[in-house]
Order: C-alpha cells, then structure tokens, then sequence
C-alpha cells in the first residue's frame, strides 16, 4: 500500500492537507497518477483522510495540488 500527502487548494482559495492511499499500488509515482488522472476528470472524487476523519475531495472544487515531498504535513 502506498500513501502520499496532498496539498490542495481549493477555488475558494483556501488550501488544506489531506492524506491518500491506494492499497493496489505500491509506488508512490503511480499513487500520483492515479490523483492526477481522477482530479482531472470533471466528476472525479478522492477518498482521502484529514488527521482522523474521511473526506471527499471532488475535482470541480480543487484549483491546484501539490505532493508532500516526506512526511505528513497534516
């Protein structure tokens, strides 16, 4: 399973750090693509966690998203 922290800045302009896994995938690049590719799909959503609580991220409300270099930022 590979796990990456996302920043994503939202329309509104508000920014929040959010964490992915993809339990069928074990290197974090194609963790990345796999973000990628569902953010840019118009109906794209990503289940992802802040701190303890599950969130849906939907692509029609993220502007921009960056990948946490190591380590949690949340």
């Amino acid at each position: 399973m590979a796990s990456i922290v996302l920043r994503v800045r939202l329309t509104s302009g508000d920014h929040l750090d959010v964490a992915y896994e993809e339990p069928d995938v074990a290197d974090e690049n194609d963790v990345v693509e796999h973000v990628l590719a569902t953010l840019a799909d118009s109906a794209g959503a990503l289940r992802c966690k802040h701190g303890e609580r599950l969130m849906v991220v939907y692509s029609r409300g993220v502007a921009a998203v960056e990948v946490a270099p190591r380590g949690a930022v949340l």
